[in-house]
């Protein structure tokens, strides 16, 4: 017996085993299964109505909640394609995303009225637009999404009809072009990756996870099929707040949290930390941007118990690829070694392969020292980029996706990222990986967030700097900061300046944006690095 593999299989799945149980939790409303599932089948139908078809496009601008939640799925088993929007870009980035993508439909929070009247002008293969909650827009659909929900009737979707090589998911995601690329990510790609991630993370039915990831960020690293697929509990915030995650933790009981270095960074040091009982989270999982042994031992030392770990992967992945679990065989290794493997992003989950190569194809080494670049060959990489073959063809080649970050791998293979290629400083001929002094660096007790960025130099061309962020009530001097450096690195990675500022600029993953602090130090030069 041969059945497509879809994510829809996983929703029906809970509905059947786990009907009574409380699914998802969102502000003041809970949702059991059964609920869940029939709020799904109706979002399916209003859409139905409204005129959608297989293949069509349903965009989504709004923060994380039940309603976006209900379209991973309401949408997907149409045979239609989900495409949520990133909510921090501007009105000329989201413009050209609709225009490139052409959704007929467009989902969007209240907040977003004002930008939303100024897109519908910008985009015309939009054709019906449904505000999420509250009273709609004269221009919008006169039924706001839970009106239209209500209206519609329950149907029974049959997953059959699905072609598990359909794109079921878009994401945009900048890059190395002008302008952003969407990523089709098909429902073989997410059913696979829910098996594979929840296989290599152990999930249970009685996991509970809080989704301080916002859902248009790859949705979630998965959780919205994963969780499904095991029954666990969906709890949603609306955008990351340090104290909000912190009393959610602690009243909702959330068993694993998967966060961004930065938004963990924010919770541990919240000065009311202390206050709340985190001994219900089991583990925490980084990914987005490369960890550090400093933060991982912070962590597992302030929330006892836990288990803290890093992971990679990336949009066209699905996105897990790697996780930095410590095998059991190596249980037996010294505290220092495995602290320093937790820190990595990893090993390789399910059947993906992965190797780093030299820019011949050749591997490295295995002796995490050796440099570069991450290739991977899986079931989780995308079908491609949204109508650009010739992009598709740039990080596709020969059955390997290039994936443009530089790392280590050791014998065990636990893979080590050490930068982005576009990141790396290339100083007097000398490449300097960032991700490695930011490491160094984040050793410092003062320090509470840095990044390392290329500034010109007329000597060098282009030498390290870092901008720093300290920790409330320290201080520390730039010859401070320096010096510490010099006892860990070779001389010529050592930054030749610090900056100390009030916070670094994030964006809508709490990814520190390394473009907006290299432009200040390169504005007004012909040349620019990257």
């Amino acid at each position: 017996m041969i059945l497509p593999l879809t994510p829809v299989r996983f929703k029906q799945h809970a509905a059947r085993l786990f009907a009574r149980k409380t699914a998802v939790v969102c502000g003041d409303h809970r949702f059991t299964y059964a609920e869940f599932n029939e709020r799904c089948n109706r979002l399916s139908s209003a859409l139905t109505l409204l005129g959608l078809q297989q293949g069509d496009r349903v965009a989504y601008l709004s923060f994380n909640c039940h309603r976006l939640l209900e379209a991973y799925y309401g949408v997907p088993q149409l045979g239609a394609i989900l495409l949520p929007l990133n909510i921090r870009l501007s009105c000329e980035e989201l413009a050209y995303i609709l225009n490139d993508s052409a959704p007929r439909v467009l989902c969007f929070d209240p907040e977003f009225t004002p930008l939303v009247d100024r897109l519908r002008t910008q985009a015309p293969s939009l054709q019906h637009f449904v505000v999420l909650r509250g009273e709609a827009p004269p221009w919008a659909h006169r039924n706001n999404y839970d009106e239209l929900v209500a209206q519609a009737e329950p149907g029974d979707y049959d997953y059959r009809q699905i072609d598990e090589n359909s794109v079921a998911e878009l994401f945009y995601t900048s890059g190395t072009t002008a302008h952003p690329k969407g990523v089709m990510l098909t429902h073989r790609n997410l059913y696979l990756h829910a098996l594979y991630t929840a296989v290599a993370m152990a999930d249970r039915d009685d996991d509970v996870h809080l989704y301080t990831v916002p859902l248009f960020h790859v949705n979630s690293w998965g959780a919205p099929h994963i969780l499904a697929l095991t029954g666990g509990r969906h709890v949603m915030i609306q955008k990351f707040d340090a104290r909000t995650v912190l009393e959610l933790v602690s009243r909702e009981r959330i068993t694993r949290l998967q966060v961004v270095p930065t938004m963990l960074v924010a919770m541990l040091n919240h000065p009311d930390f202390a206050k709340y009982d985190l001994s219900c989270v089991r583990e925490v999982m980084m990914g987005g941007a490369p960890t550090n042994t400093a933060l991982v031992q912070e962590t597992e030392r302030k929330i006892p118990g836990c288990v803290a770990m890093g992971g990679y992967g990336l949009t066209e992945t699905s996105p897990v690829l790697t996780i930095a679990r410590i095998k059991d065989h190596l249980k037996g290794d010294p505290p220092d070694v495995q602290l320093r493997r937790k820190a990595t992003a990893g090993w390789t989950q399910g059947a993906s392969e992965i190797r780093v190569v030299d820019p011949n194809g050749r591997d490295v080494k295995p002796d995490g020292n050796e440099v570069g670049e991450v290739v991977v060959r899986s079931d989780l990489v995308m079908a491609g980029y949204w109508k650009q073959p010739v992009e598709t063809a740039r990080v596709i080649r020969d059955d390997w996706f290039w994936t443009g970050d530089l790392a280590t791998i050791d014998d065990e293979g636990y893979v080590l990222i050490v930068d982005r290629v576009k990141d790396m400083v290339l100083s007097g001929g000398e490449n300097v990986a960032t991700a490695e002094i930011e490491r160094v660096i984040y050793q410092h007790p003062a320090v509470l967030e840095c990044a390392v960025v290329a500034v010109p130099d007329d000597t060098w061309g282009e030498v390290p700097k870092a901008l720093v962020v300290l920790r409330p009530g320290t201080e520390a001097a730039e010859s401070e900061i320096l010096n510490h450096c010099c006892q860990h690195l070779a001389k010529f990675k050592v930054p030749k300046s610090v900056d100390f500022l009030a916070e670094l600029p994030k964006g809508g993953t709490g990814k520190i944006l390394k473009r907006v602090l290299r432009e200040r130090y390169w504005a007004g030069r012909e040349r620019r690095v990257h």
